[in-house]
């Protein structure tokens, strides 16, 4: 398999419901960005759809 086939060298368009910059300067990726993607990817992130949670190294069960 190569890098284009498992998607690392896509390009990510971002728009302005994607991120938004905290007061330190850093960029804080939104819910729809998660969706966007398409995939966890286990680092915890503000707004993680998905339920991960980075403590426990485990996804919180969804509500029903």
């Amino acid at each position: 398999m190569n890098r284009e086939s498992l998607g690392f060298n896509k390009k990510q368009h971002l728009t302005e419901e994607d991120y938004y910059l905290s007061q330190e300067g850093y960029i804080i990726f939104t819910e729809h960005y998660h969706k966007k993607r398409g995939y966890c990817c286990k680092s915890g992130c503000k707004h993680c759809p998905y339920g991960y949670d980075k403590k426990t190294d485990s996804f919180k069960p969804k509500n029903q």
